[in-house]
């Protein structure tokens, strides 16, 4: 049976593990931020609140081991970390994965919207997205999404 926990010391190395398996960004994976989904003591799954400088907080490293995939194990984590968190929170996530954060109640954002340090990552990964995009012929961008921002 899997349930939800804050991470401990001894979950660091599963959950870098984790984010590595699942090419996310491996860095500031600080286990004191972490929730994970833990099957047995084995850590199945886990995801982050990332503070940035300017005060935004995004939701972050949301990954799930390969064979426990489709099982509901990341909305879970995604779900609980909202419950947790107060609003507002920001995420990063490919435009194909908007229609997933939409039933948590995100929603995408202008550049106008996002608060600087999202502003400045988001810019920089497009730039490098239309680089790619010409040189392979797909279209590929990063979209910034926030929840239960002020005056919405």
């Amino acid at each position: 049976m899997v349930w939800l926990r804050r991470a401990t010391a001894t979950d660091q190395a599963a959950i870098v593990a984790l984010i590595r398996a699942a090419r996310l960004n491996p860095f500031n994976l600080n286990w004191r931020r972490f929730i994970v989904a833990d099957d047995g003591g084995r850590v199945v799954g886990a995801g982050q609140v990332k503070p940035h400088g300017d005060g935004a907080r995004e939701l972050a490293s949301i990954a799930v081991a390969p064979d426990r995939q489709r099982q509901g194990i990341g909305g879970a984590i995604v779900a609980t970390i909202i419950a947790l968190e107060p609003p507002p929170l920001y995420l990063y996530c490919a435009e194909y994965n908007e229609s997933y954060y939409l039933r948590f109640g995100f929603r995408t954002l202008a550049p106008a919207e996002m608060p600087r340090s999202l502003r400045r990552i988001h810019l920089f990964a497009n730039l490098l997205f239309g680089a790619h995009n010409a040189v392979t012929g797909q279209h590929r961008r990063l979209v910034v999404m926030g929840r239960g921002l002020p005056g919405a």
